[in-house]
């Protein structure tokens, strides 16, 4: 029972500190913005030659003559609804705009979650089994040059040799389809996920490394336990936890890759309508997709706070005695 309180008040508290989180970032996102270098008024104008006069009236339409405060109140009651706005560029309620791309940049993340999942933590645990070997020290080599290959450097180089040289791939554009979607998002996923995969197999071989050392397992093995029960019961089982926490912060924070990735290969998702909405001081879009990301990437982490202990029983244990 005082478990389960102790357990419930945890929950209540991470979820006090990440509506507070929110609200600081949807406060430093408008600021941000609302600081921004230019005039929205100007251009609303599209060029035109305009008076001061008419951009009064622009200003006046749009609200940007309100006080900070007051444009800030009315913007958060909107948001809380579910209303960001309207598009300057699109003369669309913000929603519509990103909902439309949203499927895209989704397909994209999930793909690439897959490779990171997969790939990542096989690399890292055939890397921990064969320590010291040559498959240890080519695993480690991929793992280097995949953590310091940016997004748009490994985008071009798969686009130029499996695209453009070998035609097995398209290189731009999202397909129709289902099959032909996931065709058009092969590439990208791979060059969105390189550096993230790096990461969690140097994660993964380090955890491994890290339980195969510990005097339970070296028990286990005396005592003549197989080998793949060992790694299954006692190291891979209590390395998950740290490989969960990161994989999952990793793929959380992947919504801002999107905007290089999805431009590379000329995709139309979220990531892309980020960069084009700076380009164009789309203000309303450009505010509600970073305030999405943060909201991502914030319930992410609580999530994971919440099923670390389940995965993991020693960190339950730890915060019961506290």
């Amino acid at each position: 029972m005082r478990r389960t309180h102790t357990r419930a008040l945890a929950v209540a508290r991470r979820l006090a500190g990440m509506a507070a989180t929110l609200l600081v970032t949807s406060f430093l996102v408008f600021s941000s913005l609302y600081l921004a270098p230019g005039d929205p008024a100007s251009f609303l104008v599209r060029g035109r030659s305009a008076g001061p006069e008419e951009l009064a009236q622009i200003r006046h339409r749009y609200g940007f003559d309100e006080p900070f405060f007051v444009r800030y109140w009315d913007w958060l009651g909107g948001v809380l609804h579910g209303d960001f706005g309207r598009s300057y560029v699109f003369h669309q309620d913000v929603s519509s705009v990103i909902w439309s791309r949203l499927p895209t940049t989704l397909v994209l993340i999930a793909a690439a979650a897959l490779l990171i999942a997969v790939v990542g933590v096989a690399a890292g645990v055939v890397g921990a089994l064969r320590r010291g070997t040559r498959t240890d020290s080519m695993v480690m080599l991929l793992v280097t040059v995949g953590a310091a290959a940016p997004a748009f450097v490994a985008a071009l180089l798969l686009r130029s040799l499996f695209g453009v040289k070998l035609g097995w791939f398209p290189t731009i554009g999202n397909g129709e389809g289902v099959l032909d979607r996931l065709h058009h998002v092969v590439l990208p996923a791979i060059a969105l996920s390189v550096t993230f995969m790096a990461m969690v197999t140097r994660v993964t071989r380090s955890s491994m490394l890290e339980e195969m050392g510990r005097e339970h397992v070296e028990v286990a093995v005396s005592r003549g336990t197989p080998q793949w029960t060992v790694i299954r019961r006692h190291v891979l089982r209590n390395a998950l936890g740290p490989i969960v926490t990161v994989s999952a912060l990793l793929i959380s924070g992947m919504l801002v890759s999107t905007s290089i990735v999805e431009t590379a290969f000329g995709m139309s998702g979220v990531g892309s309508l980020l960069v084009t909405s700076v380009n164009q001081m789309d203000f309303q879009v450009v505010q509600a997709i970073v305030l999405l990301v943060v909201a991502a990437f914030v319930v992410v982490n609580f999530l994971v706070d919440l099923v670390h202990p389940l995965i993991d029983p020693r960190v339950a244990a730890a915060g019961s005695a506290r």
